[in-house]
């Protein structure tokens, strides 16, 4: 199986899985950066038999020193999961409005947390609609799951590993955000603008489209590739809190790096300690 059908499905073979005898498990993840949780989107209309889970709520731990999208408790995980009605080596499949951002994340979480049978609903829940298929507003009630989280199932840095990576002559360290924040020209959220000493620039938009869809795997190799990813040296990503970074794992991974890294705490994490060199420029 290649990263691209390990990772993501479409909509309309989602839809033909979701008519079979045992469908995946379908959570829907819709998020935003700035504003409230998706559950209002979900109540609006939902993939039929999704659930909604809240990124920020069950997904991540609670905001603080250790970044603003921490690793969540596991055993906090493990009960949000088992109510979404995740079972232990069962198919899940995550969407959401369709910039990839909470998909990857909860991509990203469910494969840190040992469960690999989790891809992502390729341009979220608009290229669902966009297929003509069906919308439900029904409140799905699923069987308790069973899945037991057991963290380590993908890598992690924290901000020394990060520091020692970006510092390192055969690795690389990917800053996804905006090239102006990257620089230190401009930071909308955390009180310290700049990047991490060492740190590459490879902005969000030019791997991923603003529907959340990546391009082939050998383009994406090529776009890491002109950044200065080495096929044989080790990557990371992070970005202002851990999202967008989880989705550069995630194209990553389409690239063929199942061992990329994510810095989860990212800038958020990086700046709350003032001891921390900060870079600033291009």
């Amino acid at each position: 199986m290649s990263g691209t059908e390990e990772s993501l499905v479409e909509a309309d073979p989602l839809a033909a899985e979701l008519d079979s005898a045992d469908p995946p498990a379908l959570l829907d993840v819709r998020w935003r950066l700035a504003g409230p949780p998706g559950r209002e989107d979900h109540a609006a209309g939902h993939l039929p038999g999704a659930v909604f889970v809240d990124l920020d709520a069950a997904l991540c731990g609670p905001p603080g020193a250790a970044g603003r999208h921490p690793l969540p408790d596991p055993a906090a995980l493990q009960a949000a999961l088992r109510a979404a009605g995740v079972r232990a080596g069962h198919p899940v499949v995550v969407y959401d409005g369709g910039d990839g951002l909470g998909a990857a994340r909860a991509w990203w979480t469910l494969r840190w947390a040992g469960h690999r049978p989790v891809r992502v609903l390729h341009g979220g829940f608009p290229a669902w609609v966009a297929a003509g298929l069906p919308v439900s507003t029904d409140v799905p009630t699923p069987a308790p799951g069973d899945v037991t989280v057991r963290p380590g199932g993908l890598p992690v840095l924290d901000a020394a590993a990060a520091a020692a990576l970006a510092a390192a002559g055969d690795g690389t360290l990917l800053d996804v955000r905006a090239a102006a924040r990257f620089r230190g020209e401009h930071e909308p959220v955390d009180p310290v603008a700049g990047h991490v000493p060492g740190a590459v620039n490879l902005p969000a938009g030019e791997y991923v489209g603003p529907d959340g869809r990546f391009p082939s795997g050998a383009a994406l190799r090529e776009r890491f590739a002109a950044a200065g990813v080495a096929d044989a040296a080790a990557v990371g990503a992070y970005c202002g809190s851990g999202v967008t970074a989880a989705q550069a794992v995630l194209a990553l991974h389409l690239a063929g790096r199942p061992d990329a890294a994510l810095y989860v705490g990212s800038w958020s994490n990086w700046v709350a300690d003032p001891s921390r060199p900060v870079a600033t420029g291009g």
